[in-house]
């Protein structure tokens, strides 16, 4: 995953981003790429269960998601992000036809992702009106 983190990408300084992916090389790219963009990472976890506690705990501007979670999927996240109004996008090796339809809205990237179509996906997520 290659990235040219730019000029382009500077207005995501300050801003905290979760990241929920368990494969830990996507992970660890994304990671690197944000903080670069000059954002402060959350995470990444690669599980429900602690995806689910920094969703519903720490301050967040955004998220970016992994569908799959080892054995389960990453929709309660979603869901409690919703319930803070915090924008997330889906990253996924699934056609959005597979998305239950509650999340067929939500911004997603298909694997394998390039970093900057995500921190581009990021910048509008936080540019987005939320409520």
């Amino acid at each position: 995953m290659a990235s040219s983190c730019d000029e382009a990408h500077d207005d995501l300084t300050g801003k905290r981003i979760l990241i929920v992916e368990d494969e830990y090389y996507i992970a660890s790219d994304l990671k690197r790429a944000l903080q670069q963009a000059g954002a402060s990472v959350v995470g990444p976890v690669g599980d429900l269960r602690r995806g689910l506690a920094l969703a519903g705990q720490e301050p967040l501007d955004a998220a970016v998601l992994d569908v799959n979670l080892q054995e389960s999927a990453s929709f309660p996240i979603a869901d409690a992000l919703d319930r803070r109004s915090v924008p997330y996008m889906f990253l996924t090796g699934y056609d959005a036809w597979a998305l239950p339809t509650a999340y067929a809205g939500a911004p997603r990237l298909i694997k394998p992702i390039g970093v900057d179509a995500v921190l581009s996906e990021v910048q509008a997520l936080i540019r987005q009106p939320q409520g």
